[in-house]
C-alpha cells in the first residue's frame, strides 16, 4: 500500500549563542509544520547528528545549579540534550562532535541522572563498534529493534501509522582524527580524508549489511542518517546503496533548499531540496540537508509505492523544503505561540549565565572578525590571522625561538560580530558584516570582544603545544593542510597561521599518507613559503617553486593546538615533529584575564587582545581569497609570497647587499650601503646615513628618506622608480652614460619626470620636475668602483 510521509529533519543543531533564540523558534517551526495538514499518513523526526558542540552554550549548564522546567541542571550539556527530547527527535545518528570531549560525557550525557532524563532516543551508528570503549559498551542495544532511550544502536524500526520504517545511522569514518572517540572502533579503515572509490565503496559495504538485515525482515522503507561531514560523499553513497530511499545528511552544513523557499538573510543556497540519486538497485533515492545550528527545520512530504520505492514527483516544491527559523520564519507558518515551554525555559535559564560573560571584555575590533565556516576552512579570514598571531605571542612567552603559528580553520567555530541586513530590505547587495554589537545588559558596546565571543568562536579551546619540525616536515604539514581543497569542499584541517606567508595551487597533486604517517604520495601543492616577522619581512625562503631550498633538515621552532600534535585532522606531527612541550597548566589562570586556563588558546586570543587591542581597536578587514597575503590560493591570485617583502637585510655597519635574479626587497638599515638589485623587479630601501642604489635589470624601485644618496641609472635596464629624491642632497649616477645623453621631462604640475637616453625611458622620479634637475645633480659612474666603496 502506498504510503506518504512527513520527514521532519535537522542536523548538527551544535548550539552556539545564536541557539538561545533560534532553538526556540525552531521549536515553533517545527511544531507548526506537524499541525499542518499535508497530506501525510505520517511523520518522523529525525537528526544525522552533531547535536551538541563544545562551547558556551554545553558549559553554561554547568554552572546552573536549581532545577529548570523540572529538570536537573548542573552539568556539562544537559540542557542540549533536553532540548532535542523536547524537539521529539525519534533518532540521531552520532556526528563527530558528540566525541570531541570525549567518550564519558557521552555516557553522562545519555544516562538518566535524578530529574535529568537522559537522551529519550537512541544514538544511531552502524560502522562504530562501541563494545571495545568502556564508557559506553553497556549502552548497546541490539540493531532493528523498536527504539529505546538511553541506549545506542545501529539501527531502529519506527511503526509509523502501522507502515514500518527502518531507520539507520552512519559517521564519518575520519571520526579518529576529527575528534576523540576513545576506544570506539570505526569502520572502515583506512579511510581518507578525501576517500579513495575502494573506501567509499568499504562504506557502502559496511551500510549496505545493516539495510541488508533490514529488508530482511520484510522492511522496505529506509532512511539512512548519515553524519559524513562532506555533501558529496553521502552523494556517493546514495549511488552505491540498494534499498536506501531517504539519506539525511550530515556535518557539512550544506543549505539545499528549492525555488519557493525563503532564506534568512545572508544565506546562500548550496543545492537543490532535495537532490535525486539513482540507487546501485537503479531506484530513485533522496538526499536531503539542511544548514545546521537550528537555523532550519528540513520537511521532505514524499508518497512510497507499493513496494515502498519513492516517487519523484510526489514532491512538491511547495510544500517539501528548507523552513527558516527566524522571527520572518516563524510568521510564515503560522508558529507564533507554539513555542515548546521547556524550551524558553531553559534557554532562558542558559541566557542568564551566557550574559554575565558577555560582560568581561578583553579588547576591540573595528571590523567584522570572519569565522564562516565556507571561509575559515577554505581560505585566510582576520579571525584565523589574529588567533594564529595570538598563539605565536603567547608561544613566545615562553620560548623566544618560535618563529611559526599553524591551527586548523575547523577549529574556529563562529564569527565575531554579526550579519544582518538593514531594516526592510531584502537585495544580496545590502548584506552587513559588523564587528560585535552592543549589549546594554552587559555594559558592552559595540567593538567589544567579550569572553563570550572567545569562548564562542574557539569553542575547543584547545590547548597549544610547542613543537620542532624539520623544513621538509613544515612543507608535509602545510602540504596535508592544502591536500582536502577542492571547489565546494570545507575540509576541517584547511590552515590558518601566524608567522609565515605561502602559496598553493589546488590543482596540483595532493600529498597522501600510509597508516602510519608516512609520506607515499609527494605534494605538489604548496608552491612558496616564507617565514616572515610582525612587519612581513622575511625571516627564511623554506619552499620555493614548490621545492625546499637550502638545507632540509634545519629545525624550526612552531607553536600549533594540541589537537593537531596528536595527529588530529590527519596531521603527521607524530612523524614529523620532535621535542613537543605542552603549554596547558590545568587551573591555573594568571595575567589579566582569568576565564581560560593558562596556555589555551582561548587564554592566548583574550591576553592578546587585551595586550594590544585594549585602547585601539584591531583594524585587520578581512579582504577575502584575491587580497590575501599570508595564505594565497593561485586559483584567485597572482603569486607574490616571494615578492613585495623584506628578503635581505643590512646592519648597523657599511655593508654590500646584492640581490639574485627574483623581484627582491633589499633594506640596508643603518650604515654607508651599497644594495645592488640585480636581475628582477626589486624595491631597494637605503634606510639611514648615506646609501647607493643600483636597480640594475629589471623594473625597480628605489627609496631613501635620509643621507646623502646615489642613486644609479644604466641602460637596457627597465624603468626605475626614484621615490623621495632630495635635489640639494641626492645624486643620479650615470653607467655608461652622461648627462648631455638624457632627456627630462616633466608631466603634469611637473611633480614627475621621467629620465630617458634615446628612446629608452630608464626613470621615473616622484615628487621632482626637470627644472630641479641639473648637469650637478648626475655623475658618471662605475659598477665595480661603486662595489669597491
Amino acid at each position: 500500500m502506498a504510503f506518504t510521509l512527513q520527514l521532519l529533519h535537522a542536523s548538527d543543531q551544535e548550539a552556539g549563542i545564536p541557539a538561545l533564540d533560534d532553538a526556540v523558534r525552531f521549536s515553533a517551526v517545527l511544531n507548526a509544520l506537524r499541525g499542518q495538514d499535508v497530506g501525510a499518513d505520517g511523520t518522523l523526526t529525525l537528526s544525522s547528528g552533531d547535536a551538541y558542540i563544545p562551547g558556551p552554550f554545553l558549559l553554561a549548564s554547568s554552572f546552573i545549579d536549581e532545577p529548570v522546567a523540572g529538570f536537573d541542571l548542573g552539568a556539562l550539556g544537559r540542557a542540549d540534550i533536553l532540548i532535542q527530547n523536547e524537539l521529539g527527535f525519534q533518532a540521531i545518528a552520532f556526528g563527530n562532535h558528540e566525541f570531541d570531549l570525549g567518550t564519558s560525557l557521552v555516557s553522562d550525557l545519555i544516562t538518566a541522572d535524578g530529574t535529568y532524563t537522559g537522551t529519550n532516543f537512541p544514538y544511531l551508528s552502524t560502522n562504530l563498534d562501541f563494545s571495545t570503549d568502556a564508557a559506553l559498551a553497556d549502552f548497546v542495544v541490539p540493531d532493528g529493534k523498536t527504539p529505546q532511550g538511553n541506549s545506542i544502536t545501529g539501527s531502529v524500526v519506527l511503526d509509523v501509522n502501522g507502515t514500518n520504517f527502518g531507520v539507520i545511522g552512519a559517521t564519518t569514518p575520519t571520526l579518529g582524527t576529527i575528534s576523540s572517540p576513545g576506544g570506539v572502533t570505526i569502520s572502515p579503515s583506512p579511510f581518507g580524508a578525501d576517500p579513495t572509490p575502494a573506501e567509499l565503496q568499504a562504506l557502502a559495504d559496511e551500510i549496505q549489511d545493516a539495510v541488508d538485515a533490514l529488508t530482511g525482515q520484510g522492511i522496505n522503507h529506509i532512511i539512512l542518517l548519515a553524519h559524513m561531514q562532506q555533501l558529496s560523499i553521502e552523494r556517493e553513497l546514495a549511488k552505491l546503496l540498494s534499498g536506501v530511499d531517504v539519506i539525511i545528511a550530515g556535518g557539512s552544513n550544506t543549505l539545499l533548499a528549492d525555488d519557493t523557499d525563503t532564506l534568512r538573510a545572508g544565506d546562500s543556497v548550496g543545492g537543490a531540496y532535495p537532490i535525486l540519486e539513482t540507487s546501485a538497485s537503479d531506484k530513485p533515492i533522496a538526499v536531503v540537508n539542511t544548514d545546521g545550528n537550528y537555523k532550519y527545520v528540513g520537511q521532505l512530504v514524499v508518497t512510497f509505492d507499493d513496494n515502498g520505492v519513492i516517487d519523484p514527483d510526489s514532491i512538491d516544491d511547495d510544500v517539501s523544503g528548507a523552513y527558516a527559523t527566524d522571527e520572518a520564519g516563524v510568521t510564515r507558518v503560522g508558529g507564533e505561540g507554539l513555542e515548546d515551554p521547556e524550551i524558553v525555559a531553559l534557554t532562558d535559564a542558559l541566557r542568564e549565565v551566557i550574559v554575565a560573560q558577555d560582560g568581561t571584555l578583553t579588547g576591540k575590533t573595528k571590523f567584522f572578525l570572519n569565522g564562516t565556516r565556507a571561509d575559515v576552512r577554505t581560505q585566510e579570514t582576520n579571525l584565523g590571522n589574529l588567533s594564529a598571531d595570538a598563539n605565536l605571542a603567547e608561544a613566545k612567552k615562553t620560548d623566544s625561538s618560535v618563529l611559526v603559528s599553524l591551527k586548523n580553520g575547523g577549529g574556529i567555530r563562529d564569527n565575531i560580530g554579526i550579519v544582518s541586513f538593514p531594516t526592510g530590505s531584502t537585495d544580496p547587495k545590502d548584506l552587513q558584516k559588523l564587528p560585535p554589537q552592543e549589549n546594554e545588559l552587559a555594559g558592552k558596546v559595540e567593538g567589544d570582544i567579550s569572553q563570550l565571543d572567545i569562548s564562542n568562536a574557539l569553542r575547543f579551546n584547545n590547548g597549544l603545544s610547542l613543537v620542532t619540525v624539520t623544513a621538509e616536515g613544515l612543507k608535509i604539514l602545510m602540504e596535508h593542510g592544502v591536500a582536502g581543497t577542492a571547489p565546494g569542499e570545507t575540509p576541517g584541517r584547511f590552515p590558518q597561521v601566524g608567522g609565515m606567508s605561502f602559496s598553493f595551487d589546488a590543482s596540483r597533486q595532493a600529498i597522501a599518507f600510509d597508516a602510519s604517517g608516512n609520506v607515499i604520495t609527494p605534494g605538489e601543492r604548496i608552491r612558496n613559503l616564507a617565514i616572515v616577522d610582525e612587519q612581513g619581512r622575511i625571516l627564511d625562503v623554506v619552499v620555493k617553486n614548490g621545492k625546499v631550498v637550502g638545507d632540509p633538515d634545519r629545525e624550526i621552532r612552531m607553536v600549533t593546538l594540541g589537537f593537531l600534535a596528536d595527529g588530529g585532522d590527519g596531521y603527521p606531527f607524530p612523524a614529523v615533529g620532535t621535542d613537543i612541550v605542552d603549554l596547558v597548566e590545568d587551573e591555573v589562570q594568571t595575567g589579566k584575564a582569568r576565564f581560560a586556563d593558562n596556555g589555551t588558546e582561548q587564554d592566548a586570543l583574550a591576553e592578546y587582545l587585551i595586550k594590544n587591542f585594549s585602547d585601539q581597536p584591531f583594524k585587520g578587514r578581512d579582504v577575502g581569497p584575491r587580497k590575501d597575503a599570508r595564505i594565497q590560493n593561485l586559483d584567485a591570485r597572482d603569486d607574490q609570497v616571494l615578492r613585495g617583502s623584506y628578503l635581505l637585510e643590512g646592519s648597523a655597519d657599511n655593508d654590500l647587499l646584492k640581490g639574485k635574479a627574483d623581484d627582491d626587497v633589499l633594506n640596508g638599515l643603518a650604515g654607508d650601503d651599497v644594495i645592488l638589485g640585480n636581475a628582477g623587479d626589486d624595491r631597494l630601501l637605503g634606510g639611514k646615513d648615506d646609501d647607493v642604489l643600483v636597480g640594475g635589470k629589471g623594473s625597480n624601485r628605489l627609496i631613501d628618506n635620509s643621507g646623502n644618496n646615489l642613486f644609479v641609472l644604466e641602460t637596457g635596464g627597465g624603468i626605475d622608480q626614484i621615490v623621495s629624491f632630495k635635489t640639494r642632497r641626492d645624486t643620479i649616477g650615470l653607467i655608461d652614460l652622461e648627462f648631455a645623453d638624457l632627456t627630462l621631462k616633466s608631466r603634469g604640475k611637473g611633480n614627475k619626470t621621467t629620465i630617458s637616453s634615446g628612446d629608452e625611458v630608464l626613470a621615473k622620479i616622484s615628487g621632482v620636475s626637470a627644472d630641479d634637475l641639473k648637469a650637478g645633480s648626475f655623475q658618471t659612474v662605475s659598477l665595480d668602483d661603486l662595489i669597491a666603496i
